[in-house]
């Protein structure tokens, strides 16, 4: 491991305030204007879901769900509906589960500190702490793949982070963190920055990093990662099937019997109203019948779907 550099926390603090400003993207929850409701629903959206993909998706659902309320008003079917090909379906379920919560206990307000925002479901405690930094103002300690990637290789000299979150990584940025507040917030945020854009995982633009000559790793001759993270595999899989099918119950306006999915439109004989396409499109997998029906009882299990009049739907 490279010896870590002497870093002056208060020029670090400088220089990346300063990169931030004239650098940052315009990104719409970054606006003044934008609503805590509005951050919550970014920080969800973004878990392992690239900004690109995420953008369409946010703005349709702070124009949809202005406020929590408005979300939790509607079944828990409807954010699955208009949670797209986001993946990860799940979270649509735990911010629907957030805004019953906030609607029902904190008088429709999302609530302005971490420790109560870790009270709501499906919030854990760097959605917690995000929120309340970027949301709120406050002073709290944020660490995701971002800003753990550029910590490890500005102060240990390591390509990579260690494959999970360890005690060392959050008392660093603990230490790191500045004590005047509204600093506090823009060095999360820079930094988090500085790890989307500049130290990225694969191919670091290091001659655009405004703390190049700082780099530990750098110093070091950027030695290679001592792991190589694993991709999840999608084509072929259970987690491709299931997609499918979430993608034909999103279109469907009425339960979808089982045989619809064990038989494809053309075998029909005739194309099923609204969700021929999807339902095509699931049958191209060509998935074992048996690899269908797990996922099938597996949405069922994980409260993704439910049983009505004999047919699958999404949860009312």
């Amino acid at each position: 491991m490279a010896q870590p550099l002497e870093v002056d926390p208060a020029r670090l603090h400088a220089v990346m305030d300063m990169w931030f400003a004239e650098n940052a993207r315009p990104l719409p929850w970054r606006d003044p204007e934008c609503t805590a409701w509005g951050v919550l629903i970014s920080e969800v959206m973004l878990q392992q879901t690239p900004v690109v993909r995420v953008l369409p998706v946010w703005e349709e659902w702070v124009e949809r769900w202005p406020t929590p309320t408005h979300l939790a008003d509607e079944p828990a079917g409807e954010a699955l509906r208009h949670w797209g090909r986001l993946g990860y379906p799940r979270r649509a379920l735990r911010l629907h589960a957030a805004a019953t919560a906030i609607r029902d206990d904190h008088g429709g307000e999302v609530p302005a500190n971490a420790a109560a925002l870790l009270g709501l479901p499906g919030v854990g405690s760097y959605t917690a702490a995000a929120v309340a930094a970027f949301a709120f103002g406050k002073r709290e300690t944020v660490v995701d793949t971002n800003i753990r990637r550029v910590h490890a290789r500005l102060f240990a000299g390591l390509a990579l982070p260690a494959p999970s979150l360890t005690a060392a990584e959050m008392r660093l940025a603990d230490t790191l963190l500045p004590d005047d507040e509204s600093l506090s917030v823009r060095w999360n945020a820079s930094v988090m920055e500085l790890g989307a854009v500049v130290c990225t995982a694969r191919s670091p633009k290091c001659g655009e990093c405004p703390v190049q000559q700082s780099c530990a790793w750098r110093a070091a001759g950027e030695p290679p990662p001592s792991y190589m993270p694993k991709g999840q595999a999608w084509h072929g899989t259970d987690r491709q099937v299931r997609g499918a099918v979430m993608a034909v119950l999103r279109e469907a306006d009425a339960p979808v019997p089982r045989d619809l999915f064990q038989q494809a439109p053309a075998d029909l004989g005739f194309a099923p109203e609204g969700i021929a396409i999807p339902l095509t499109a699931l049958h191209r997998l060509n998935s074992a019948p048996e690899q269908l029906e797990r996922a099938l009882e597996g949405l069922l299990a994980d409260g993704l779907a439910e049983l009505h009049d004999g047919g699958f739907r999404l949860p009312g």
